[in-house]
């Protein structure tokens, strides 16, 4: 898969069992910023996604056996290949996703950042010991489930590919990925690179396909022990379902409605570009976004003045050219922005509209729209519009502010703003997510770092150390021995 020239049309096949697989059937794949067709994409379903566990079935045993430091040295091996690889595999980002190629290149980075990381801790993934007496000896040890299933949003194809794949192939496990049909192209790559740096045949298959066909067959199927989903609420819902009536253990990211809490006290020559950038990457479409801003009343004003003059300001173009903010995915992704957004000013919400899209431009654009007069229970405050539309509400007390924060059935990521560390950590301890920044705003926080949600946000942790218990078992094996005559 090569980009060297833009025009050149991108196809993403399968790979399977350590060869490129070629599909029965093709679907079109859309570049976001001109609405062109980019490439064509495989169209798997249940056949292939049959085919790619046997292989994952086949390869695991040995590859659950490998020594620890075998699997972290291929895996540093994979991370120096994809930094090798780096500026390819960001303009395939950019060109499948449109997002603008500074943020695709700040993407792959931490790609490679997921497989060095697991690499390096996954020898210090310990087993242990539990003291029950001389005659006794209690052991625990981590065991991979044997082949986990990975289904793969669109909006951080190679990012979240990494963040299950990485911990996953780690811990012992092979795995199959079913990356979204509208943006494989880099989990393909991904694939076919840590082949050319001899992950073994058959631990990592990747297999495109639309939700319905290759995921259900994928989610479904006997053979997968766990099962790793990123993406809506309803669909994850579906997905857990299915799972519990296969006593399969799931770990899901659902999205999120992420405030940021400006206290009366707050700095907001810090907090603004923060607000704005958490606002409009990736066009929104950002579990972590951040579009909610909850505001203290004497901040109001200059809050929203500050913010439109700063809205103003960015560019807006194709994701090659490295704007400011670039293109939604797709066509339909277009239609559901601009029905949170019609819905709303039906509702009696006038929408402030900060720059405008340029003419003549051919893909799938919307600029930063912010609602200043919504009330918190309305569609627009509650729900995960997933593009760069921003709600602002005001409070007049901490207490309120908690409450307004925590108002809705997410609990993803939030953000508190204030000068007064001690309240700032009081409102931090109270809001409901899963990660809460005082004075800024890493949008998931590092590779590092614990990641998942509260409520409807989801369940499990990726991300971290914590990620390596998410795909395996605990075994404890016990030993009774005969203690030493005369002892």
């Amino acid at each position: 898969m090569s980009v060297a020239g833009e025009a050149r049309p991108l196809d993403a096949a399968m790979v399977i069992g350590g060869e490129r697989v070629e599909p029965e059937a093709w679907l079109e794949n859309f570049d976001p910023s001109t609405g062109r067709t980019l490439g064509r994409v495989a169209a798997g379903g249940a056949a292939e996604i049959d085919r790619a566990v046997a292989a994952a079935k086949q390869a695991a045993p040995r590859w659950a056996a490998a020594k620890p430091v075998e699997r972290s040295r291929l895996l540093h091996r994979l991370s120096r290949r994809i930094e090798e690889a780096h500026e390819e595999l960001s303009l395939l980002e950019t060109r499948d996703t449109g997002k603008p190629l500074a943020q695709s290149r700040a993407d792959i980075t931490v790609t490679a950042r997921y497989f060095e990381f697991y690499g390096n801790v996954v020898e210090a993934y310990l087993g242990g010991s539990i003291p029950l007496g001389a005659e006794m000896l209690a052991i625990t040890e981590n065991v991979p489930y044997g082949t986990t299933g990975h289904v793969i949003p669109w909006n951080y194809p190679a990012q979240i590919t990494a963040r299950s794949v990485a911990p996953s192939l780690a811990a012992g496990n092979t795995v199959v990925v079913k990356p979204a049909e509208i943006a494989p192209l880099t989990p393909v790559r991904l694939a076919e690179l840590a082949l050319e740096e001899g992950l073994p045949d058959g631990v990592l298959n990747v297999v495109p396909g639309e939700g319905a066909s290759a995921g259900q067959a994928l989610g479904d199927h006997a053979g997968i022990g766990h099962i790793s989903f990123t993406g809506s609420v309803a669909t994850g819902r579906t997905v857990a379902a299915r799972c519990a009536n296969r006593g399969r253990p799931v770990t899901l990211e659902l999205g999120g409605k992420s405030p940021h809490v400006i206290l009366e006290s707050a700095d907001l020559d810090r907090a603004i570009p923060l607000v704005v950038s958490t606002l409009i990457q990736n066009a929104g479409q950002t579990c972590v976004a951040g579009t909610r801003t909850i505001v203290h009343r004497s901040l109001r004003e200059e809050l929203i003045e500050r913010l439109v003059a700063e809205l103003e300001s960015i560019s807006i173009g194709p994701g090659l050219e490295d704007p400011d903010l670039g293109p939604l995915i797709s066509a339909g992704q277009l239609e559901r922005v601009n029905g949170f957004v019609e819905r709303a000013v039906g509702e009696g919400n006038e929408p402030l509209r900060a720059g405008s899209v340029p003419p003549g431009l051919g893909g799938y654009f919307v600029e930063p729209i912010l609602f200043t007069e919504a009330a918190p229970e309305s569609e627009i405050a509650q729900q995960e519009v997933f593009g760069p539309v921003l709600v602002i509400t005001p409070f007049d007390r901490a207490d309120e502010a908690v409450a307004l924060a925590n108002a809705t059935d997410y609990g993803l990521t939030a953000a508190v703003w204030s000068r007064d560390v001690d309240q700032a950590l009081g409102v931090a301890r109270a809001i409901e997510a899963g990660q809460v920044f005082v004075n800024g705003y890493a949008a998931g926080g590092g590779v590092e770092l614990p990641f998942g949600g509260f409520k409807d946000s989801g369940f499990g942790r990726e991300k971290g150390f914590e990620a390596l218990g998410e795909y395996t078992q605990t075994r404890t094996v016990l030993v009774r021995s005969e203690l030493p005559a005369g002892s």
